[in-house]
């Protein structure tokens, strides 16, 4: 997700269900200190490319002028052929009890409704600021390291293939030709066999992990990671390389499906990402530790661009969302078969 406000409170108030407004009351009504439950202001967060995401406000009887604020997330349509819903809700319950991201609020048939987080989240350009950068890896070793539920198996190449059979299932004859779909169960299969040979750590990680998902308190500098929707367990040098190629992102432009690959960190900024998330715990670092998952990391970047490749065609299928999914996709294919050699050689 990523998120920017926009100015049209009142078609935003109108676009959200009756049964989360019942919700909103409920919870303003409880509160106390709202001066009208339902005279909320209803403000729409442009940029999220799955679902649909409000910042909602009460004013309250505050002499100070603050309000009580909620976060309503409508879920894209045919966005479920991505995810399991009710998986990632239990993900983002059992969050909560970690004491990491949002609690959940309320949920209705078509989304749900979220505590407000009062930091700030992300921009492309704090992603490649150093001391932003350093906090994002420290965090993100923490997220690996939760105690999550569930068997700590890699997700990774089963979703693939899933997803390369829904784009097979959606796609024309014509975009299977262009974007080579046919030719990719083999590249799973080839990208699988070298890279699960290699010895790697398994944990949880969040595979969307894109600027607009990573939230920031100025004053404390406490890093938040949120929207769980694609997290599960995976090589954790999956997640650090899907990282990386956000960083040739910038969602809030007026192309914000363009990538620049010329932006993707160098690998002195990479070394040192890596450098921090591996001594964050305290452990002694081992030199040839660094090199051997920077490596690591740039094979499993292929794998990034495929998955997000294959999102791209089957959103523009399924999803209403105002974004060139497809031109997404041609850019992370084109930057896989680019990349493939060079990573991979005569393997």
């Amino acid at each position: 997700m990523v998120v920017t406000e926009t100015a049209e409170p009142m078609e935003a108030a109108e676009r959200i269900p009756k049964e989360a407004k019942r919700i909103l009351y409920d919870l303003a009504s409880e509160w106390g200190d709202v001066a009208d439950s339902e005279a909320l202001e209803v403000v729409h967060l442009k940029g999220a490319m799955t679902n649909e995401v409000y910042q909602v406000n009460w004013p309250t009887l505050s002499k100070d002028g603050v309000s009580r604020k909620v976060l309503v997330r409508i879920y894209g349509e045919g966005v479920d052929v991505f995810f399991d819903r009710e998986a990632e809700i239990r993900t983002f319950e059992c969050m909560s009890r970690h004491g990491q991201g949002p609690l959940l609020l309320g949920r209705f048939a078509t989304g749900r409704v979220e505590e407000f987080i009062n930091a700030r989240t992300l921009s492309a350009a704090d992603l490649r600021d150093p001391e932003v950068s350093a906090l994002i890896a420290s965090k993100l070793k923490e997220f690996h390291n939760l105690d999550m539920p569930g068997p700590r198996m890699v997700f990774l190449w089963e979703r693939l293939r899933n997803w390369l059979g829904q784009a097979l299932i959606l796609c024309p004859s014509e975009e299977v030709k262009e974007f080579r779909l046919d030719t990719l169960y083999e590249e799973i299969a080839t990208l699988e066999n070298i890279l699960s040979t290699e010895d790697q750590s398994t944990g949880f990680c969040h595979n969307d992990l894109q600027y607009g998902n990573i939230m920031m308190d100025e004053e404390s500098r406490q890093v938040t990671i949120i929207d769980y929707e694609y997290a599960s367990f995976n090589p954790v040098v999956y997640d650090l390389a899907n990282h990386f190629c956000e960083m040739a992102a910038n969602y809030h432009t007026e192309t914000p499906h363009i990538l620049d690959f010329n932006k993707y960190p160098d690998v002195e900024e990479r070394k040192r990402f890596i450098q921090i998330y591996l001594t964050t715990s305290g452990e002694p670092l081992k030199d040839t530790e660094v090199e051997k998952m920077l490596q690591a990391i740039e094979k499993y970047a292929l794998a990034s661009h495929l998955l997000w490749g294959l999102w791209g065609v089957i959103s523009e299928h399924v999803n209403e969302i105002d974004f060139e999914y497809m031109e997404y996709a041609r850019q992370r294919f084109q930057q896989y078969w680019l990349m493939k050699p060079k990573l991979l050689g005569s393997e």
